[in-house]
């Protein structure tokens, strides 16, 4: 039997990287995090137009008041973010800022490693926070994806998870699955493989179209094809990369922007159903220094801004405790200093969304988070 080999392989690329093996789930909550890589910038994403060092301090790369997005008297949205936008309108979105991770470095790697691990510093911690959320669900709800290559390290550790990442290649016609489904039926390791790879195209549906690009408003339908599902995955992890803004920000952070808000935009679509019980958080490593560089970008900072998005979430408001941005405000005289901890919020959002205790919630998550009360009330009742 012969087989064509870039046609196969344009159906493996979407093999889960662990058995897509989905119980029941009992519960109706969702939670899906999409991460930004590379340290977004949060002076631009939530802008702080009523600052006066604001504009001062960012100069070219300062978002025109009459172009902002007006969330209140002293916050505005980025332009690119029209959509989530109308979810914060709406009541459905909660825009957080001067908010860090208990990393204070600018390393992306291992400022990733804390936000994904959970620990107060790199490498103290080898699973993620979000595969040890898994274990405090009913053993019915224990099922999560990542709409990613590879488990990213969030969703690693103790319970499997799976990982579904559409292909860029020409889709594979139906006569080609059933010869490998054959060719592979006698082979226990490979069968099951097989399997998982075929349970999760058929569970992402006709989400991806006929296309196989990657466009993020697809990507957002292709998670909800999955969150929809009675007997699919209540977590979803999405990762998104390019937010390192060293130079030619402005065009480069819109973009990323525009893609994020379509990212939302099609989980708002997919998710239309169960919207009302969805929560999706986007956060970032690290935020961005508050004064522009020399090449029309800004350099690895600290506080960032995070949002909080879905039908479930109790929106229509900003959280922050704003330090200010004149030079004596400033971290290190360069930084956005943060006010809130990334840590209690993820821990805050968990606890509320799936109904679990505070205490234990925090201790699990974040076995080494010290201070800080729960932010109440993120979370419409589910």
């Amino acid at each position: 039997m012969r087989l064509d080999r870039r046609r196969f392989l344009g159906t493996a690329a979407m093999l889960a990287a662990s058995p897509v093996v989905f119980a029941h789930a009992a519960t109706k909550q969702r939670l899906v995090f999409i991460i930004q890589r590379g340290a977004a910038d949060g002076l631009n994403t939530v802008v702080p137009y009523a600052d006066p060092a604001y504009a001062r301090l960012r100069g070219g790369l300062a978002i025109e008041t009459d172009r902002a997005l007006k969330l209140d008297g002293t916050f505005a949205l980025h332009p690119s973010l029209a959509g989530l936008h109308r979810r914060y309108v709406d009541g459905e979105a909660i825009f957080f800022h001067a908010i860090a991770s208990p990393y204070r470095d600018r390393s992306h790697f291992d400022g990733q490693n804390v936000l994904e691990t959970g620990g107060r510093f790199p490498y103290q911690l080898k699973d993620g926070w979000l595969n040890r959320l898994l274990g405090l669900l009913p053993g019915t709800d224990r099922a999560a994806i990542a709409l990613s290559p590879s488990i990213p390290l969030a969703l690693r550790g103790a319970i499997d998870v799976a990982s579904y990442a559409p292909s860029s290649l020409p889709q594979a016609d139906q006569d080609l699955l059933i010869r490998v489904e054959r060719l592979y039926a006698t082979d226990p390791q490979l069968h099951a493989l097989w399997s998982s790879a075929m349970a999760a195209r058929s569970m992402a549906g006709e989400a991806e179209g006929t296309e196989r690009r990657q466009d993020a408003t697809r990507l957002g339908r292709v998670t909800a094809a999955f969150l929809v599902k009675p007997d699919g995955p209540r977590i979803a992890m999405i990762e998104t990369n390019g937010w390192d803004t060293h130079s030619a920000q402005n065009a480069r952070l819109a973009a990323r922007l525009s893609a994020l808000d379509n990212l939302v935009a099609g989980l708002h679509q997919g998710l239309a159903s169960v919207w009302n019980q969805t929560v999706i958080l986007v956060a970032t490593e690290f935020g961005r220094t508050a004064a522009a560089n020399g090449t029309g970008g800004t350099d690895h900072g600290t506080g960032a801004a995070a949002m909080l998005t879905g039908g479930a979430v109790r929106g229509g408001r900003m959280i922050v405790d704003w330090p200010g941005l004149a030079a004596s405000e400033l971290l290190d005289g360069r930084d956005l200093k943060p006010t809130l901890g990334l840590d209690r919020l993820i821990a805050s959002i968990c606890a509320e969304t799936f109904q679990l205790p505070d205490d234990r919630t925090s201790g699990v998550l974040f076995p080494a988070m010290t201070g800080g009360s729960r932010l109440p009330g993120l979370i419409r009742g589910i």
